[in-house]
């Protein structure tokens, strides 16, 4: 039997939230049955000419609609832009609806991550309209319960509406070992659900 794999859908600007969607993946794969399949978004430019390259240089491949219908389960993450998920990202699930006319998500459980540049740089506010769309394709939300010991403890990052990253301005501060764990079980978490709800 093949695993069941979860989308980690990310974009990332500095590495700050491909190094959270690589935890989430670790916390996922540490569930028996379950795969995480690892992809990013293009950058969008405000020329219109201008294009990126349809393999990214390193890293992941860019994700395809299809990877949506094929996901039992869903990690989106995406650096603050104004309080709000960035533009590449946007500009992804502005172009879903075919997959909302099919109801490709439904049912399927989604959590959300973000980084940002200063402490009260919009992670929360990142974290609930990332939450928008994926309630629009009819996903159901989770985010992390106050059982995870280090909500508690956290100075950077971290909360119940999902994992979040302090990483300042320049984009390189490291990742604390409390979110690192929240990461990993943030991955875990969706994994143990969507095995859940795939299971007759």
């Amino acid at each position: 039997m093949n695993p069941a794999e979860i989308l980690v859908l990310y974009y990332s600007r500095y590495g700050a939230t491909r190094d959270l969607a690589r935890l989430i993946a670790e916390g996922i794969e540490s569930v028996p049955g379950v795969t995480a399949r690892l992809r990013t978004v293009p950058a969008v430019s405000t020329v219109c000419e201008a294009v990126e390259a349809p393999i990214p240089n390193d890293g992941p491949p860019y994700v395809e609609y299809s990877d949506l219908q094929e996901c039992v389960g869903l990690a989106l993450g995406s650096p603050t832009r104004f309080g709000n998920m960035a533009a590449p990202m946007k500009y992804f699930w502005d172009g879903s609806s075919a997959q909302w006319l099919s109801g490709a998500l439904i049912g399927k459980p989604a959590c959300v991550f973000t980084s940002t540049g200063s402490l009260h740089g919009g992670q929360e506010s990142t974290l609930l309209t990332m939450m928008i769309p994926l309630l629009h394709h009819g996903m159901m939300i989770m985010g992390l319960p106050y059982s995870e010991p280090d909500l508690m403890s956290t100075k950077t990052g971290g909360g119940p509406y999902g994992l979040s990253h302090l990483a300042h301005a320049d984009g390189r501060a490291p990742i604390s070992a409390e979110e690192q764990r929240l990461a990993k079980a943030q991955g875990k978490r969706l994994a143990q659900t969507a095995l859940k709800l795939i299971q007759p």
